[in-house]
């Protein structure tokens, strides 16, 4: 067994750029900076997210802050002009304050992000910081919905089960069908969600995504469908709601079951009539969207037990798609973790070559409880404390998984191998039989076998 220290490092499987201010009601996200042009201009564009924020230029400023205040976030630079990022990571640790820390650090000190991560830092942020990779990180640590309006490229699934619910979604995507998307977290359901946007005739309009879950229920109904001038306190103009933002395109409710019940007799009403007000206003606004919904729930037992509306549920579950956890997915294991390795290198400017034949291992052998999500995290701290060019078991936090070998590991190793052959060959068969030293005939018949095209 090998030994080695472990990072706890959260990332996100999905990248979303942001294009509309969210009003975010008591969030205190505390930056610790002493370049005051840096701070002020972090600090804007905090404020115009609609954050609270508090600044400090050193470490005993920090703390003293963070003992009067109730914190929700730091943004930390790693080097002050007295005490450091790293030293108030710690004294917040060993204080138990369990607040999110991100470290800021240029490119030259990227190992004090490593040490600082190592910590219990959340994350880290490259200088020059860049205002949208900032918001949507710090947007993430705090769990607010998410309005987005461009999608990522991602790998393309070859999974059987995975290529099912990829398949369904293409064909569902040219309908109006509301769709409900079922399956774990972390498991890739907004990607089905953008999908069906992408193959639909919405898809030059806004894709809109919002977290069901993190928005407080007095806020349900502006956030949905916006309202006016004084309307109520902070109210202090005319905003508009996920509604009127999605008009024409695609509404993603993410963590639908936990929506309140007083809001879901709002949206069902929404979607029957196809119409709202602005909370303060009589004005009536129309809309056309198209509800996609997700949730790693049961619904069925939910509305069973009275939490969710039986008549909402069947509006919103036109089609059913589950989306399966990445352990019954296991070809997907090794192409997705090439993807985000690649991804995330090319983000950071490191060099790596790709995996050791043993992490590849303990990568197919291991259950991934946290789905893609969780993979996509462990990639993402391997690129950032790897030494070698290889990133090995220690480097991903999988030193105490059982890498045995077995008879399924061994066909996935043996089909990602021969796929590799064939892309390097531009799917010339009788290179890659001789490569391989078997005849095209055997090739063929292993291809046929192993599902490769």
């Amino acid at each position: 067994m090998i030994s080695c220290m472990s990072v706890n490092l959260k990332s996100l499987v999905l990248i979303f750029v942001f294009y509309n201010s969210i009003n975010i009601k008591n969030m205190k996200i505390l930056i610790v900076e002493d370049n005051m042009i840096l701070c002020g201009m972090i600090e804007k564009w905090l404020l115009k997210a609609g954050y609270e924020v508090l600044t400090a230029i050193d470490e005993p400023d920090a703390r003293n802050i963070l003992k009067k205040n109730e914190i929700n976030l730091v943004l930390g630079d790693v080097r002050l002009p007295e005490g450091d990022g790293i030293s108030l990571l710690e004294w917040m640790m060993r204080s138990k304050m369990e607040v999110p820390f991100i470290v800021m650090t240029d490119y030259a000190c990227i190992k004090d992000a490593v040490r600082a991560i190592k910590l219990g830092a959340k994350d880290y942020l490259q200088k020059p910081v860049h205002q949208e990779l900032m918001i949507e990180l710090v947007h993430s640590m705090l769990k607010q919905p998410v309005i987005v309006r461009k999608e990522r490229s991602f790998v393309e699934r070859t999974s059987e089960a995975a290529r099912k619910a990829a398949s369904l979604a293409r064909r569902v995507a040219p309908s109006d069908l509301s769709v409900m998307i079922l399956g774990p977290s972390g498991s890739g359901k907004e990607v089905i969600a953008q999908m069906i946007h992408r193959y639909s005739d919405r898809r030059d309009k806004p894709f809109v995504a919002v977290n069901c879950g993190s928005i407080p229920n007095d806020l349900q109904a502006s956030e949905f469908f916006g309202a006016v001038k004084g309307a109520f306190t902070g109210a202090v103009a005319d905003r508009k709601g996920h509604f009127e933002t999605a008009n024409g395109g695609t509404l993603f409710l993410d963590e639908i079951g936990n929506m309140p019940y007083s809001m879901q007799i709002l949206l069902l009403r929404v979607l029957q009539e196809k119409e709202f007000n602005p909370v303060g206003s009589d004005k009536v606004k129309h809309t056309d969207v198209r509800i996609i919904s997700a949730t790693n729930e049961d619904m069925k037992k939910a509305v069973e037990e009275g939490r969710f509306r039986e008549d909402l549920y069947y509006r919103l579950a036109e089609l059913e798609i589950l989306q399966p956890p990445l352990k019954e997915c296991k070809d997907d294991i090794l192409p997705l973790a090439e993807f985000f390795r690649k991804e995330h290198s090319g983000r950071i400017r490191v060099k790596n070559e790709g995996f050791t034949e043993e992490a590849k291992s303990c990568m197919l052998g291991y259950d991934w409880p946290g789905n893609v999500r969780e993979l996509n995290a462990k990639i993402k701290r391997a690129v950032i404390v790897a030494d070698n060019a290889l990133l090995d078991v220690c480097d991903l936090g999988l030193e105490n998984v059982d890498c045995n070998d077995n008879p399924e590991i061994r066909i996935i190793q043996e089909k990602e191998r021969i796929q590799n052959l064939l892309d390097k060959n531009h799917g010339n068969v009788s290179k890659t039989a001789a490569e391989l030293g078997c005849s095209r005939t055997a090739l063929y018949k292993k291809m046929k076998k192993l599902d490769l095209k």
